[in-house]
C-alpha cells in the first residue's frame, strides 16, 4: 500500500516486507561473516604476543587477512544495492517530450 508522506513528492511505502531482499543483500551478510572469523583469527593469532606463549604457525597470520576480505565482500555488497537502486530510480523517471 502506497501512502503520501509529508512533503514528499511520490508514493512511500508504509511498511517493507520481512522477507524482502534487495540485491547486494546476502553479499553484506557473507562479508560480515567472514569479517568476523577474521577478527577472530586475529585476536587469536594476537594473543601469544601478549600472554608471552609460543606463537601461532604462519598460516594464522593470513587468516587475519579475512577481515579485510569480509569488508570488501560487504562494501560489493552496499554498490550493488546502491546500482540496483540507481537502475530503479532511472527507469521510474519518464523522459520528457
Amino acid at each position: 500500500m502506497f501512502l503520501r508522506v509529508g512533503n514528499y513528492p511520490g508514493p512511500v511505502r508504509d511498511k517493507t516486507q520481512a522477507n524482502s531482499s534487495a540485491p547486494g543483500d546476502g553479499l553484506v551478510r557473507a562479508g560480515a561473516l567472514v569479517f568476523f572469523v577474521g577478527a577472530v583469527a586475529t585476536l587469536v593469532t594476537v594473543a601469544p604476543l601478549f600472554l608471552g606463549t609460543t606463537p601461532f604457525p604462519t598460516y594464522m597470520f593470513g587468516l587475519s587477512m579475512l577481515m579485510a576480505v569480509g569488508f570488501l565482500m560487504a562494501g560489493a555488497g552496499v554498490m550493488r544495492s546502491v546500482a540496483a537502486g540507481r537502475r530503479r530510480a532511472r527507469a521510474g523517471q519518464l523522459p520528457e517530450r
